[in-house]
C-alpha cells in the first residue's frame, strides 16, 4: 500500500479551507501552515491577449509531497524522518535533533521549524488549551515513533502527515474531507481499482519539480483553457 493523492486544479476555487482546518486539526502554531495554497500564472490558462488583463490565474495547493525519493530522508543524520509501510513520510519528534538539514534538502519548502515552545506561542496567542478538534492526544506509530503530538516540542521539524492520526483509522486527510469544492483525491497508488488510479488513469496528471527525481505520491490535474 502507498497512500497518494490528486488535487483537479480546475475545481480547487482557492478558498484556503485546506488550510485552516490542516492547521486547527493537526494543532498548528500560529505562523505556521502545513499547508499553502499560491497564486501563480498559468502556462495552462493563457487567454487571449486582447482580452481584459490578459491572462487568467489559478490556484496551486502545496504541502509535503511525500516523495518516493525523498531529499529530507536521505539527509537526516538520526533517521528520525522515514517513510512507513504506507508510503507516509514522517517524523520521529523524539528523535529529531533539530538539526535543519531536511529544510535545507526539501526544494518544496514545506518544512517548518519550531524556534520557540508551540505551546507557548499558542498561550500568547489566545488559544485555549486542548483547541485542537481534530485528535487531541499523541500518535505513534506500530514501531512506537511518536508521529504526532498536538504539543511538538521547541526544536523540531514539523510538516504534513496526510493525517497519520486519522488514515491510521481508515480516515481520510482532513484537507480532503473538507474541500467544499471536492478538489482532492486519496487513495492507494498500489491498487489498481482505486479512484484516484482511476482518474490518473483517464487524466495526465503533473507533479511538482518532477525533473529532479524525487517521485511525489501527490499528483496535480492541471486547469483547463476556458
Amino acid at each position: 500500500m502507498r497512500y497518494g493523492m490528486v488535487i483537479d486544479l480546475d475545481l480547487c476555487v482557492g478558498c484556503r479551507t485546506c488550510a485552516v482546518v490542516c492547521k486547527e486539526h493537526n494543532a498548528q502554531a500560529p505562523g505556521t501552515w502545513w499547508n499553502r495554497v499560491f497564486t501563480p500564472g498559468s502556462k495552462y490558462h493563457q487567454i487571449p491577449a486582447e482580452a481584459e488583463g490578459g491572462f487568467s490565474m489559478y490556484y496551486l495547493p502545496v504541502s509535503c509531497m511525500h516523495c518516493e525519493n525523498a531529499p529530507c530522508e536521505k539527509v537526516c543524520p538520526v533517521g528520525a524522518t522515514y517513510t512507513d509501510e504506507r508510503g507516509r513520510v514522517l517524523i520521529d519528534y523524539e528523535r529529531c535533533i533539530g538539526c535543519r538539514y531536511c529544510l535545507s534538502a526539501c526544494p518544496y519548502g514545506v518544512r517548518q521549524f519550531n524556534w520557540e515552545d508551540p505551546k507557548g506561542a499558542k498561550a500568547r496567542a489566545g488559544y485555549q488549551e486542548g483547541y485542537s478538534y481534530g485528535y487531541p492526544f499523541p500518535h505513534r506509530d506500530k514501531e512506537g515513533r511518536l508521529v504526532y503530538t498536538p504539543d511538538r516540542p521547541k526544536g523540531v521539524v514539523e510538516k504534513c502527515t496526510f493525517c497519520v492520526q486519522y488514515t491510521d483509522k481508515g480516515e481520510e486527510p482532513i484537507c480532503v474531507q473538507s474541500c467544499p469544492a471536492g478538489a482532492r483525491l486519496f487513495g492507494d497508488l498500489d491498487d489498481p481499482n482505486s479512484r484516484i488510479n482511476q482518474v490518473l488513469r483517464k487524466e495526465k496528471g503533473e507533479r511538482l519539480l518532477e525533473e529532479l527525481g524525487t517521485k511525489p505520491k501527490v499528483f496535480y490535474l492541471p486547469p483547463k483553457r476556458k
